[in-house]
């Protein structure tokens, strides 16, 4: 006599699991809790390298400017000139000395790394035979990894702003333009340039994320996520694009700038925000099309 098979479970996007309806204590969204993922990134090497890169950067620019001496003032006055006034005109200069890069390789390694790594180790295949559902799989890699990047985001501008207290003092954030505005005001301004900067960075979250659920190759995914912001800063330069500038992923990654001005300009921030939910909305939307069709070999 030919048995039937029950009736498979379909949850969460989870390819069917032969029995598994009738399984004591089955519940897949208990699978892979965010908080065991969020130990093992945390244990990962490049997770302390990095977030300790993070935090040594500022004390490396302190002792740059000890030895060194004051900047020298250029023609054109920028954040460079008055970096040594305060702790606040300190931690704008380290945002902006980090932003086209450094921050950019933090959010392409925690975004890029989480898929492809466990593909490379072959412990990808043994995580969905667990059984986790592909979407929860995804889903809780994608929260532990902006987790992380929203994490690397804010303790840079902490940790700027305690070592310049400690080597330049309190005080106001004086203006490249002469003028200077009030710690009150100025704290509030800086607030709104890490929130804009997360914000930015969520294109290269996605694209490096989408990388990641295509490539076995870790360090394919975070170079490749890279190297896409490389190209668009290169492309950026070629001002005869005219306004298509405009939708490039990185045009307005500095944006913020205009907010640390007496008379601030928001238009900026706004368009940038714009241009970097909808590249990171796609790409997501390609990571999760992606790897729910994709067959794990590894």
């Amino acid at each position: 006599m030919t048995r039937t098979l029950p009736e498979l479970p379909t949850d969460e996007g989870a390819h069917p699991i032969p029995g598994a309806a009738h399984a004591h204590g089955y519940r897949p969204r208990h699978t892979l809790p965010i908080w065991v993922e969020t130990v093992r990134q945390f244990r990962r090497r490049r997770t302390l390298f990095m977030i300790g890169l993070l935090l040594a950067l500022p004390w490396i620019l302190v002792a740059a400017f000890k030895i060194g001496g004051d900047p020298s003032p250029d023609s054109v006055p920028t954040l460079v000139d008055v970096a040594t006034r305060s702790a606040l005109n300190f931690t704008a200069f380290t945002l902006f000395v980090s932003t086209g890069f450094l921050l950019v390789v933090a959010v392409a390694l925690f975004c890029g790394d989480t898929v492809a790594s466990e593909a490379s180790w072959s412990s990808l295949r043994y995580l969905l035979a667990a059984p986790v559902p592909r979407a929860r799989l995804l889903r809780v890699k994608l929260v532990v990894a902006l987790g992380y990047s929203v994490l690397a985001l804010v303790l840079l501008p902490l940790m700027a702003m305690i070592a310049g207290t400690i080597a330049f003092g309190w005080g106001p954030l004086d203006l490249p333009v002469g003028a200077s505005l009030p710690t009150g005001e100025a704290l509030g301004r800086m607030s709104v340039v890490v929130v804009y900067g997360v914000v930015a960075q969520l294109v290269v979250m996605g694209i490096a994320f989408w990388l990641s659920t295509v490539t076995d190759a870790p360090l394919g995914a975070v170079g490749g996520a890279v190297g896409l912001v490389v190209v668009s800063n290169i492309v950026d330069a070629v001002t005869a694009l005219g306004s298509w500038r405009d939708y490039l992923p990185t045009h307005w990654q500095f944006a913020w700038v205009d907010v640390l001005q007496t008379d601030p300009q928001w238009d900026g921030m706004i368009k940038g925000s714009a241009v970097s939910v909808s590249y990171a909305v796609v790409f997501l939307a390609l990571a999760f099309r992606h790897f729910g069709r994709k067959d794990i070999v590894s």
